[in-house]
């Protein structure tokens, strides 16, 4: 066999280090490799920045997705979370009602006084709100007219008393306060 035969049917070896072994130097990258080394014809460079601007619009848009689909998830489950609280506060409020008759009766004492008022404490904290009090304007989404007088001395419609408060929780009224209502005819 002669050397030529030899070199042509031998390993080949392509030198792709960017540095230069012999000078330390960053090498300029050589012309646009031709078909048959494996580097990308003029032609092709097109291509190739076509195909990188298509990926990185698709990974944009999965990436926006992704962002939207993480923001309605903690939506959702803090909707979920308010759903469950506010069902647990509803499941209470005839609890509630006991501790307040017992407050106004005077028989709120001792250790159920402590625990009444713990109890209506730490609904508080949780974000229950109680509404509804005497000589307030009347407003029909918060209210439940459960009685009705008539009053020349009041100019629109008024709370006379409160025979149940109303509650909220997150914006939402879990029950509407139940009063007597004033109003001129």
């Amino acid at each position: 066999m002669s050397d030529e035969e030899s070199e042509d049917t031998g390993v080949r070896i392509t030198d792709k280090r960017r540095i230069d072994p012999d000078t330390f130097e960053v090498r300029q990258p050589s012309v646009v490799g031709a078909p048959d080394d494996g580097g990308i014809v003029e032609g092709e460079f097109g291509e190739v920045e076509a195909k990188v601007a298509e990926l990185t619009s698709d990974l944009q848009r999965v990436h926006a997705e992704y962002a939207n689909y993480r923001k309605r998830v903690d939506r959702d489950r803090e909707l979920i979370r308010e759903t469950a609280i506010g069902s647990v506060f509803a499941a209470l409020l005839p609890v509630l009602d006991a501790v307040d008759q017992a407050r106004e009766h005077g028989e709120l004492e001792g250790a159920f006084k402590s625990v009444g008022e713990s109890l209506q404490s730490t609904c508080t904290k949780l974000g229950l709100e109680v509404f509804g009090a005497a000589d307030e304007p009347f407003d029909p989404t918060v209210h439940e007219a459960l009685t009705s007088v008539s009053d020349e001395a009041v100019t629109e419609p008024t709370v006379t008393s409160v025979y149940q408060p109303g509650y909220r929780f997150a914006g939402r009224i879990l029950r509407p306060a139940r009063v007597a209502v004033a109003g001129t005819d």
